[in-house]
């Protein structure tokens, strides 16, 4: 009460000041200052103590002159100020470590005095303190300094909160474990205060406590929405780490609904320093809600195909690659080569390694993959063992209106790494595809099928050549959440624009999984492989982007179509409004991991399929692009164009 009425006292005065005093810009106090203060607040605990001592003696007069041996207790204590440096500390950022500096120096002026107390008690009719006395000037003194600490504090503290208080968040915890309870005390000793914590909720309600950390739990009787409106709460917090998938997406949907902010703190476990906590607490993403259940990777299988190992990623600045960099880290490879024509992405994943992996031995490389004359200086230099073919020309659009480009780099560039893996003998070779290679509807996909078909035919060529033992391995997934070119992305960049947010056809649907999901099963599938295999990977449930659209809209904190609008465009070239992992006459396998499958598909003689290499490329060199987009559906006899100036020679 004392605390409301001195917070309530205070912010009355600011506001009726007609000139603000600015706290934040207070300097600091020089020490000698802060002495002097310390100084004065003994004193008046001396002559406190006078008074009381006196006062029950019966003795009327009181003196407050001190004697000459008052003095020296005084100065006695200010030498120990000095001696325990009680100056030094900031007054408004005063914590434990302060209080048991002045508990120190006041029990060693007590024990300094009681000293010469029993001194002084060998002479007659003489004697310095009586320890009473003593005592009650210590305790006197301690509260004094202590307390003037927390005033000055909480003044501060009051100040900044009282300015903040337009930015402070009224929210509710989800959860009641340690890790809910963690986080709360986070929030209330961060300064200055971001998030009012008024609760927390109980899912299972069989808590039996009425309060934690003197907050109320409120058991979870009806609607996430309906108890934030009843409590006045702007957000809620996600704390509880038992919380399903299922049971995270009803929350988020409920609140996104009602337009109420929704956070979700780190495991305690995967922060190394609780102090940091507040830091970590973030907004829900996009990826938070799609309908996926979490991805287990086999770590010891991945570890052993790469702990010691020399491994090449090709496009390791791009998205997809430099994730497999950072993954590929971790495993302690005997060196990392990064290999990237894009300079500025490549020095940005170089710095970023280095930093995070100071004890790693890699090598940030600028080449194109089709130049052939540099592959080969890489891979005669250091003999790369395992390569994560990364490297690709992926926008639909763009390699719909430039084919000779996607041909160039998606199938030509393929077959130069991974020529150069069978040449070098490197033990693995995987290739990172995309669903847009099955069935393909536009030149990029085309152009990836066609890449698919020479790796596979160079691992034909493997098994027939007994002294080659390059395994190589394909890899299919879908779009990727944040991927460089993405629709997410996309959304983003307009919906800080103020919208609207553009989708091609409302039926499209997609299928996506997040960046490092998609990389950690590129090298699950990629250690699990044993040559000539096509894993593609389990996407969960297909997205509609028009929905997907509506909940990035709503996760901003506006309303679809009244505050952002959404707007259909059209089919972009080459754009289907769906995609595949398989075939019509394809099969799958399942592997241990319920998330990676086995394809199975048509094998491709290499000699074959060289041959068809080969006239891609002169009529690369011919700039022929209707005759080389013939030719590429003469290869891959499903490449069936939509939407495309192509579709006539289907």
């Amino acid at each position: 009460m004392l605390l409301d009425k001195l917070k309530n006292a205070f912010i009355q005065v600011v506001n009726s000041s007609k000139k603000r005093v600015e706290f934040k810009t207070i300097s600091y106090l020089p020490r000698w200052a802060i002495l002097c203060f310390d100084t004065s607040i003994i004193f008046t605990a001396f002559l406190a103590t006078k008074i009381v001592v006196n006062r029950l003696r019966g003795i009327d007069y009181i003196s407050l002159i001190p004697t000459l041996e008052e003095w020296s207790l005084l100065f006695i204590n200010v030498l120990f100020f000095i001696l325990f440096r009680t100056y030094a500390g900031l007054i408004r950022h005063s914590t434990f470590i302060d209080a048991i500096k002045f508990l120190l120096a006041t029990l060693s002026t007590i024990v300094f005095s009681l000293i010469g107390y029993y001194i002084a008690s060998f002479f007659k009719d003489y004697q310095l303190f009586r320890i009473s006395e003593l005592f009650l000037y210590g305790v006197i003194s301690f509260c004094g300094l202590f307390l003037f600490r927390v005033l000055v504090k909480q003044v501060f503290d009051i100040y900044l909160t009282y300015l903040n208080a337009d930015e402070v968040v009224d929210i509710l915890i989800y959860g009641t474990d340690e890790n809910a309870i963690v986080t709360a005390n986070a929030l209330k000793s961060e300064k200055p205060i971001r998030y009012n914590v008024l609760g927390f909720i109980d899912k299972k309600r069989k808590n039996k406590s009425k309060e934690i950390l003197g907050l109320p739990i409120i058991h979870m009787q009806r609607d996430i929405a309906v108890i934030l409106r009843v409590f006045n709460a702007q957000a809620v917090i996600l704390a509880d780490n038992t919380l399903s998938k299922a049971e995270r997406i009803t929350i988020i949907d409920n609140c996104i609904n009602y337009k109420y902010k929704v956070f979700r703190a780190p495991l305690i476990s995967d922060v190394e320093e609780t102090t940091n906590l507040s830091n970590q607490i973030k907004k829900i993403q996009i990826e938070d809600i799609l309908d996926r259940e979490p991805i287990k990777l086999d770590n010891k299988l991945v570890a052993k195909e790469l702990y010691g190992k020399c491994i090449l990623v090709t496009g390791g600045a791009g998205s997809i690659g430099s994730e497999i960099v950072r993954q590929v880290s971790s495993y302690k490879p005997s060196k990392l080569l990064i290999l990237d024509q894009a300079e500025s992405p490549l020095y940005r994943i170089q710095l970023e390694i280095a930093n995070k992996f100071p004890e790693l031995n890699f090598e940030a490389i600028i080449a194109d993959i089709r130049d052939v004359s540099v592959l080969e200086s890489v891979f005669k230099k250091h003999n790369p063992q395992v390569i994560y073919h990364a490297a690709a020309y992926k926008h639909v659009p763009l390699m719909e209106s430039q084919p000779n480009q996607a041909v160039n780099a998606n199938v030509i560039g393929t077959k130069n790494v991974a020529d150069l893996a069978y040449k070098y003998q490197s033990e693995k070779f995987v290739m990172v595809s995309t669903d847009k290679a099955v069935n393909p509807s536009n030149v990029m996909g085309a152009s990836k099928r066609i890449a698919e078909i020479y790796v596979q035919s160079l691992q034909e060529k493997a098994k027939i050549d007994l002294t080659n033992k390059t395994q190589y391995v394909t890899t299919r997934f879908g779009n990727v959440l944040g991927s460089n070119g993405s629709v997410v992305p996309l959304f983003k960049r307009q919906l800080e624009k103020g919208g609207p947010l553009t989708i091609t056809h409302p039926d499209i649907i997609r299928y996506f999984m997040t960046i490092p999901e998609a990389c950690q099963l590129v090298l699950e599938a990629g250690a699990m492989g044993n040559g000539g295999e096509v894993f593609i990977f389990d996407m969960g449930k297909a997205v509609r982007i028009i929905d997907l659209a509506k909940k990035m809209i709503l996760l901003a904190g506006f309303q679809p179509y009244k505050e952002i609008d959404i707007e259909v465009i059209g089919l972009r070239p080459g754009e289907k409004l769906y995609e595949e992992l398989l075939n019509d006459n394809s099969k799958t396998l399942p592997t241990y991991n319920e998330k990676i499958m086995i394809a199975l598909v048509q094998t491709y003689n290499y000699d074959t399929t060289q041959n068809h290499i080969e006239e891609l490329k002169m009529l690369l060199e011919s700039k022929d692009n209707n005759g080389l987009v013939q030719k590429m559906k003469d290869i891959v006899p499903e490449f069936i164009s939509m939407n495309s100036q192509y579709q006539k020679m289907d």
